[in-house]
């Protein structure tokens, strides 16, 4: 069988042996291309000879075309290239093309499995000279199969992105952006990439070089790219020590990639697109403590925005549960009356929400009403089960009242204990809302194996096995906990010397119900490695986070920490960059309830506890 690799430089073989001489003759390369690319595989004499010898002698012509006929069938074997009356016919299975392969992966959505053909241009660097009609053929051969190409590693990368997995996603990315240096498609798809991984000075930098490219070249900059980059520019700019930016990060400062969470992932970025053409949805995040459910959340939240949504965001605490409406005051902080559209609001209802008077809740659903008129709407609402009963019930009326808005209402809670009204909101998906329920599991084993291979790319294969069965042991497979021991490891803890916890968390008791000395000695360990690496402003704000409260605004941190201005941001965004705490715009807090335990019962003395306590 004759194979040909047809993307990128021709490249031809016979049984899997490279072609002979003789079958490597331009023209017969060049007919047996264009007999296998014509429809049905079939041509005829004269558009052969038109094509391939124009300005021969009709005889001469037809003298070389038979010539061809004989040698390729030498190769491809005489009942598989058939000549019936004028019609030159390749037979199935004749002849074996990568771009045949390559169409049957496009048509299954394999972007994965076609990306690897993907080798530049058509025949690059083919030709014949002196046909004009060939060197139309293959521009025309080329530029479809540019797009082809193009397409499978937009897809490809933007499949990654919406899986999570960047890492996944920046090599289709730049090699399409390399393929086609103009194409803006492949350019928002890698700004994409580096604004998900927190990278925005980088995208930034990389939409310059292109714009200073295309004022040169005269090219227009479309919408679609000059929509993203605003975004970009708008997008928050975290305050970093040099150590986060360094060239060779080290794990404590890389962002672990999203590990686990494909399908979940995916499945509330369908939800969000759907919702865009007007119809409410309601998805509910369900995880045990420490389970993933902020991270999803956050991940969901960064692809909307970059998407052009307005989201709005909060983060339920305890005492939210006994103050009515909180929940719906907190959205209105989250970003509501700063929405584009906002001011369509009638200003009775601005008014009720700017003094959170009664009425709060019909007046935040007539904002929301004013600004997904506009633009789609993402009300995230993470450790759901602390939402007051008032705010659950204004949910309630959203979902009958703006049932046909572009707004995605997405909800995370611990799927036991809940409450009753939670349980209320809960049972209207896919009832009087459209949406799903997402569940979270614990790290599997190849998970936490994925893990350590991230963390340890130089491990043996031996080695990733044996300490990801450590991890699962001390951890449970709970998310948090088995980040936070590989973060440790990888900054010198020795769990050789930690002695595992037997049997854990105790049978009925998740994390938030463990007490800190019920931890194992290798979770314990490695928060307090963690905290170690944490820069002294850092570590200051983390100290003054654990001892004042369940959520603590900025000031009240800077005033207990002694940090003001700059330095106050850049601790908190360090904070919140290493996934220590998380912000809402009421204030910050901690990722796990046991993890802010466990710093101010081991990082927190006595005399400091008093002093940061009289401080704030």
């Amino acid at each position: 069988m004759i194979s040909v690799r047809a993307l990128g430089p021709l490249e031809v073989t016979v049984d899997g042996k490279p072609a002979p001489p003789d079958l490597l003759w331009r023209h017969n390369v060049a007919l047996l291309l264009y007999i296998a690319r014509s429809p049905a595989r079939r041509c005829t004499r004269d558009q052969a000879i038109g094509l391939l010898w124009p300005d021969k002698p009709q005889a001469a012509a037809r003298q070389s075309l038979r010539e061809a006929i004989r040698l390729l069938r030498r190769y491809i074997g005489e009942e598989r290239l058939r000549t019936e009356a004028d019609q030159l016919e390749l037979a199935a299975g004749a002849v074996e093309l990568d771009t045949d392969l390559l169409d049957r992966l496009i048509q299954r959505r394999d972007w994965a499995g076609a990306t690897p053909l993907v080798r530049g241009k058509f025949a690059d660097g083919f030709g014949l000279d002196g046909s004009s009609a060939f060197e139309d053929w293959l521009h025309a051969e080329q530029w479809h199969w540019y797009g082809r190409e193009m397409d499978v590693l937009i897809q490809h990368a933007e499949q990654r992105l919406d899986a999570g997995d960047l890492f996944g996603a920046d090599d289709p990315a730049r090699r399409a952006l390399n393929l086609d240096p103009e194409s803006q498609r492949a350019l928002r798809t890698l700004l994409r990439r580096l604004a998900l991984a927190g990278d925005r000075s980088a995208a930034l930098e990389l939409y310059a070089r292109f714009e200073k490219r295309a004022q040169q070249s005269g090219a227009q900059i479309e919408h679609a790219t000059q929509a993203l980059v605003e975004r970009l520019r708008r997008a928050r700019e975290w305050k970093l020590p040099p150590a986060a930016r360094a060239a060779e990060q080290g794990v404590a400062w890389r962002r672990v990639p999203l590990l686990g969470r494909e399908q979940e992932l995916a499945e509330i970025l369908s939800a969000w697109r759907q919702v865009r053409p007007g119809r409410l949805a309601l998805v509910m995040i369900e995880a045990a403590p420490g389970g993933g459910k902020t991270r999803l959340v956050e991940e969901v939240i960064a692809r909307a925005a970059l998407d052009g949504g307005v989201c709005i965001a909060t983060r339920a605490v305890p005492a939210d549960h006994h103050q009515d409406m909180s929940g719906m005051v907190a959205l209105a902080r989250g970003g509501l009356l700063d929405a584009p559209g906002v001011a369509a609001t009638s200003p009775a209802a601005l008014a009720a929400i700017a003094r959170e008077a009664s009425g709060l809740g019909t007046a935040v659903i007539e904002a929301l009403k004013a600004v997904s008129a506009e633009q789609p709407v993402l009300l995230a609402l993470d450790d759901a089960q602390w939402l007051d009963d008032a705010s659950l019930g204004a949910l309630e009326t959203m979902l009958r009242d703006l049932a046909k808005a572009p707004v995605l209402i997405l909800l995370a809670a611990p799927p036991e204990p809940t409450t009753p009204k939670l349980n209320e909101v809960r049972a209207a998906i896919g009832r009087s809302a459209p949406g799903s329920l997402v569940r979270l599991p614990v790290f599997d084993d190849a998970t936490l194996q994925a893990l350590v291979r991230w963390a340890f790319p130089r491990y043996t294969a031996d080695e990733v096995t044996r300490l990801s069965r450590r991890i699962a042991a001390d951890s449970a497979g709970i998310p948090l906990l088995a980040v936070e021991i590989c973060q440790a490891i990888a900054q010198g803890l020795d769990v050789s010397a930690t002695s595992g916890g037997g049997a854990w968390p105790k049978p009925f008791k998740t994390l938030d119900q463990t007490m800190p000395g019920d931890l194992p000695d290798t979770i314990v360990a490695a928060i307090r490695v963690g905290f170690n690496t944490l820069s002294p402003a850092a570590a200051a704000a983390l100290k003054a986070a654990a001892v004042i409260g369940e959520r603590v605004p900025a000031d009240r941190i800077g005033r207990a920490a002694r940090l003001v201005g700059p330095a106050l941001d850049a601790a908190l965004d360090e904070l919140e960059w290493r996934r220590w705490v998380v912000a809402d715009p009421r204030g910050y807090s901690f990722v796990a309830r046991i993890v802010r335990e466990v710093v101010e019962r081991d990082m927190v003395t006595e005399g400091e506890r008093q002093r940061l306590l009289n401080a704030h």
